[in-house]
């Protein structure tokens, strides 16, 4: 490469003009105008989000700590691992243990392992999930208090049920399958 040339991403989309639609409280909208790696145009609509955190929790019993809630884009209730999103300036890690207690009134005292970082929907949206293992939970108060707008119960399964829920698809979201063969996986080594 020469001096002074510029070094381009493969297939870069460069950005002329950005249109906000939407600012919420958990995400924001908007409309880009970009002019392709062919000189072409298009738009691309897109949806900010600050990030979230997931915790994979295993209680002293072996068993694995998930919440079912009512999800509305789906009109269904999912059985999902606890999840939530990063609050400004906050850790993920502050973030995984928070959501934690919030949503299953569990703790850990010893840190929670990281587990991987994975984009969620990079077509159309810039969320960054971060996975957390939390083993040897404590119970810190029951039940659990949630968001004000969130009714969840809790649901503790071995990972056999936890793969047959999956089956089932009474787990069926990204996190929480990626969850479940993470533990297949470790079991197996």
């Amino acid at each position: 490469m020469k001096k002074g040339m510029i070094l381009m991403k493969k297939f870069e989309e460069k950005t002329t003009h950005t249109e906000k639609i939407y600012d919420g409280k958990v995400v924001k909208l908007q409309v880009d105008d970009v002019v392709l790696p062919d000189g072409e145009t298009s738009k691309r609509e897109l949806i900010k989000h600050p990030g979230a955190v997931g915790v994979i929790p295993i209680t002293k019993e072996n068993k694995i700590v998930f919440v079912e809630q009512y999800r509305k884009p789906l009109e269904q209730s999912l059985v999902e691992i606890p999840a939530g999103k990063l609050e400004e300036g906050e850790a993920p890690k502050v973030t995984a243990k928070r959501e934690l207690e919030e949503e299953t009134g569990y703790t850990v005292r010893e840190p929670m392992a990281f587990v991987a970082s994975f984009y969620t929907s990079p077509g159309f949206a810039d969320e960054m999930m971060h996975l957390y293992l939390a083993k040897n939970l404590e119970l810190v108060g029951y039940p659990a208090t949630g968001d004000d707008d969130e009714f969840i119960e809790l649901v503790e399964l071995t990972l056999e049920e936890a793969k047959q829920y999956v089956k089932n698809k009474r787990i069926h979201d990204a996190k929480t399958n990626y969850a479940v063969l993470y533990l297949e996986t470790l079991e197996r080594m």
